[in-house]
């Protein structure tokens, strides 16, 4: 570059790859990119998409400095999303390349939708007039403009119809912007009747919403309180208020019914955003989100990235829900994350649950979050009555898995033409199968895990790396035929021991992995709504948000399921997704019933679930909590070491450890084996952290990886701050 000629401008630019800070490119003379900007730019042999980034771009040699190639036309990443990149990557200890590359998911958006050609009467009399003719210029006297097809389905005519007036000078040709992907939501379309602790709660959310700023709340009501119809009118005054809102679903199988609800309050459904969304649909929310077209957003926790114009409110439904974490690429939490998101935005958060977080409910005792709690069923439905059925004074028949109480109570519901649930959150047929002659296990060949044996189609799978095959006749150890025997009960084995106790009964098996996926798992649903099933048996997918008015008994067949391993949130965990199954029942008033099939009737959550008393447990829980300085009274975090060979994994994970630098606040424990010691090839050895609130974990974690060793060869690491997960 001569002396003479101008210096050209340079702007940082963050693209969405494993980049820890954004990369300087040079502006072409006459072009604009602001901060926020959605750009593309090369890197390397191609180019991709980024984002203009905040701050000066980094001084470098003209002659490497190379030139933005388009800015797209779409509108820019607001400021509070762009600091909410910055901030997730920080606490996640991920480069914030990666973080901005969730906000770039739909690159076929960047540009805008094309018009749509439409024709509008131009007034003009036809030289002949016919019935179809009259028809269709009376539809258009408005003046409104319609699409060619649209126009002739609304005549009831032939397209030709429309042709032979346009070559007459009937119409002209008009371009229309794109429709939006849902209706605008009417807030006052369907106001809902609700009690009197509902309509105060609602009109306290509301209050918030209308005097903006800030600010969380915790809706904890018991199930079917009616939370869903409360924080609708939180919804309902940020579109009044010219803002979008955003509520987050934990599965993509709550989404129709969810969708149901909102349209009967609004007169339109949201907008959805989720895995099973098509392409081109995805592509649409995400522009439409950015242009703030699309007024309220419902979508799993990716949904929090989408680039929304003007987001007012942010409601978590199942706030407790585990799917709310994801354990990949970006490993976060959305229900924290919402919580900082909507700090940033200086707009409020609502988390909902039946059974909160011991997080949120600490937050809520402490002051930081408000609890809103609604104590009653809607209606003056009760809630049903729960028993404990102690397995060592009632255990099932041999080879079966069913107590005669729950058999006798499940025969006294079909009597009444009810409803019936058993639950068990283990998938397929049996969790081991083994040969009765020499003993032989089938396990994974790439996870130390055993293999679960899927009899409705004939499969032996890992729920952890996908691996499958063929239910072989024979012991591939031994070669015995006919001797492999199922351990264990799974979901389809329940099936079948229901069927041989009420063979005339209509059963239906609810699980994540149902030929057919999404869409068969919705209609089954909605089938049970109807009615039209007698007996369900469903892992913990049944457990969440869904309203069948018809069942009045919820039997658990394994409740100490989730107890019987060392995570730290075991107790927590089984209390809430035993409260939530036994919740489905009794949801339309009338009597109903839970059992709880347990070896542990004693054990605390146990009874707390009998007694009803969530009180006493949420106390006792976070009083351990507080004695272990677990989160939240300390902090927490994780590292897995994993490699092809165990001997990397190990020497990398201990020279790591040898790294961590000495303080009082933090301590680091292992490495040792993680609990899933080999997943999907890959050998694992786990590194927890933990201390202090007060320690700066994150400085301490760089510090950490800075100081050992650059991973090589398949060594990887990958960290987690704030862990739910401790397989």
């Amino acid at each position: 570059m001569s002396k003479d000629s101008p210096r050209r401008a340079v702007v940082p630019v963050l693209v969405p790859m494993p980049a820890e800070r954004p990369y300087s490119y040079a502006v072409p003379e006459g072009v604009e990119a602001p901060p926020g900007a959605i750009v593309r730019v090369p890197l390397g042999p191609r180019e991709v998409a980024g984002i203009v980034w905040d701050g000066p771009g980094e001084a470098i040699e003209p002659k490497r400095l190379r030139a933005i190639s388009q800015v797209f036309d779409c509108p820019p990443i607001p400021d509070d999303m762009r600091r909410f990149i910055d901030w997730v990557g920080h606490y996640t200890l991920t480069p914030p390349g990666l973080v901005a590359r969730m906000a770039l998911r739909a690159p076929a958006a960047f540009d805008p939708e094309p018009l749509i050609e439409a024709l509008q009467a131009t007034g003009a009399k036809p030289e002949r007039m016919t019935a179809a003719r009259s028809r269709v210029l009376e539809l258009c006297a408005g003046g409104f403009p319609w699409t060619r097809s649209g126009l002739a389905h609304a005549a009831g005519v032939t397209p030709s119809v429309i042709d032979g007036l346009y070559g007459q000078g009937m119409f002209e040709k008009v371009m229309l912007p794109p429709p939006p992907v849902v209706a605008a939501p009417d807030p006052d379309h369907g106001p809902p009747d609700l009690t009197v602790d509902q309509a105060e709660a609602a009109e306290a959310l509301a209050c918030k919403v209308g005097a903006g700023g800030f600010s969380a709340t915790l809706l904890d009501g018991v199930t079917g309180s009616g939370k869903t119809e409360v924080y609708f009118e939180a919804v309902a005054e940020t579109v009044r208020q010219g803002k979008q809102a955003l509520v987050l679903i934990p599965e993509i199988a709550l989404t129709q019914a969810f969708l149901e609800r909102f349209e009967n309050r609004f007169g339109a459904r949201p907008a959805e955003w989720h895995s099973d969304l098509p392409p081109r649909m995805r592509e649409k929310v995400w522009r439409q989100a950015a242009e703030g077209r699309v007024r309220v957003v419902a979508g799993a926790r990716s949904a929090l990235f989408l680039p929304y114009k003007e987001l007012g409110l942010i409601v978590v439904d199942e706030e407790h829900d585990p799917a709310y974490k994801q354990e990949d690429r970006v490993v976060y939490n959305a229900r924290d994350m919402a919580v900082v998101r909507a700090n940033m935005g200086g707009f409020p958060v609502i988390l909902a649950s039946a059974t909160p977080s011991v997080e949120s409910r600490v937050n809520a005792d402490t002051g930081r979050y408000q609890r809103l709690a609604l104590s009653a069923r809607y209606a003056n439905a009760t809630l049903p009555e729960l028993r404990a059925v102690d397995m060592r004074r009632s255990p099932p028949a041999r080879g079966a898995f069913l107590s005669p109480v729950t058999v006798e109570a499940v025969a006294r519901t079909l009597e009444r033409g009810e409803q019936s649930l058993l639950f068990l959150n283990r998938r397929g047929y049996a969790p081991l199968t083994l040969c009765r002659v020499c003993g032989h296990r089938f396990q994974c060949p790439q996870c130390s895990t055993w293999l679960v044996e899927h009899r409705f189609r004939g499969q032996l799978a890992c729920h952890h790396c996908g691996h499958s095959q063929p239910r072989p006749d024979a012991c591939p150890e031994c070669g015995t035929l006919d001797h492999l025997v199922a351990c264990g009960p799974g979901v389809e084995r329940i099936a079948e021991e229901a069927v041989s106790h009420f063979p005339d009964a209509r059963i239906v098996v609810l699980s994540s992995d149902i030929l057919g996926g999404t869409r068969r798992l919705r209609l089954e649903l909605e089938a049970i709504a109807r009615g039209e099933a007698d007996i369900v048996i469903g892992t913990q997918l049944v457990a969440k948000g869904h309203n069948f008015p018809n069942m009045t008994l919820v039997a658990v067949v394994d409740a100490d399921l989730g107890l019987a391993n060392g995570d730290p949130r075991a107790a927590e965990r089984t209390f809430q997704l035993l409260n939530q199954v036994t919740g489905r029942a009794g949801r339309s008033g009338g009597r109903s019933l839970g059992l709880i099939q347990t070896f542990q009737p004693e054990h605390p959550v146990m009874r707390a679930l009998v007694s009803g008393d969530a009180g006493e447990f949420y106390a006792r829980e976070i009083a351990e909590r507080e004695r272990g300085l677990l989160p939240p009274f300390g902090r927490l975090a994780s590292l897995i070491v994993s490699a092809e060979s165990k001997a990397d994994a190990e020497t990398h994970a201990r020279a790591l450890r040898r790294a961590a630098p000495p303080t009082d606040e933090l301590s680091v424990l292992g490495p040792a084996e993680a609990p899933l010691a080999l997943v999907a090839g890959r050998h694992r050895f786990r590194l927890l952290v933990q201390g202090s609130r007060r320690a700066d974990i994150q400085a301490y974690l760089r510090q950490m990886i800075a100081g050992g060793p650059k991973p090589r060869g398949s060594v990887r690491v990958s960290v987690d701050v704030d862990p739910q997960s401790f397989l």
